[in-house]
């Protein structure tokens, strides 16, 4: 029987980004000269509050991008499939007369793909289906602002780590303090102070969208 591998040369699953960062933070945030108390505030709002916005960054960011890749790749396609739609299946005059019975007709030759192609409507339904995902993917982000959302939220992160990395080298608006100890109150309170910032943005943003829906649904009423 073969001998089990030590836990040490095991395969570990890789980190992502926010576990490595949460990670590498802790272990600064254990080596400053501050309290255990001041420690465990920082871990539970300075540093829990940025991976926070880290993953709402990433999650808005990727849903963004899949609904703009579909809006985009979509409204590119749906041109050709209607041209393509249009002449496999050409509209029939109903104001031409129509051939007399009794006079011969001559039948162009169509390639068998063209034949088969003709005789099934699959193109029409794709062309259909994929016209629906490209309105649904164009509504769903102007409901929702993923994209809006992202940079608020990316925006506010780096803010975060700005603010925190200032701290562990007291540079920038701590360089005249002399400890961590020392800078910890200003920067509690410059921490406290861009979440309520990011907050106060959040909520005017959200009554700015409410207020353009309702524009939007009175500008079609009057019409």
């Amino acid at each position: 029987m073969a001998e089990e591998q030590p836990i040490s040369q095991r395969q570990t699953k890789p980190l992502s980004y926010r576990e490595e960062l949460k990670q590498n933070i802790s272990q600064l945030i254990e080596q400053l000269d501050l309290s255990s108390l001041q420690k465990q505030f920082m871990k539970s709002r300075w540093l829990d509050q940025l991976m926070w916005l880290e993953g709402r960054a990433e999650r808005c960011r990727n849903r963004h991008h899949k609904l703009r890749l579909i809006t985009i790749v979509g409204g590119v396609l749906l041109p050709a499939l209607i041209s393509l739609n249009s002449s496999l299946h050409p509209r029939v005059n109903q104001c031409e007369p129509q051939p007399d019975a009794s006079t011969p007709t001559t039948v162009a030759s169509q390639p068998d793909w063209m034949t088969w192609l003709s005789s099934v409507n699959w193109l029409t339904w794709f062309t259909f289906g994929l016209s629906q995902a490209v309105a649904i993917s164009a509504a769903v982000e102007e409901f929702f602002h993923y994209g809006e959302s992202y940079r608020q939220y990316r925006n506010t992160a780096e803010i975060m780590k700005i603010e925190g990395w200032q701290f562990f080298q007291l540079t920038g608006r701590y360089s005249n303090e002399k400890s961590h100890s020392e800078a910890y109150s200003d920067f509690a309170m410059r921490v406290e102070g861009i979440i309520q910032q990011d907050v106060e943005g959040y909520l005017a943003q959200t009554q700015q969208s409410q207020e353009k829906a309702k524009q939007n649904v009175n500008v079609n009423l009057d019409q």
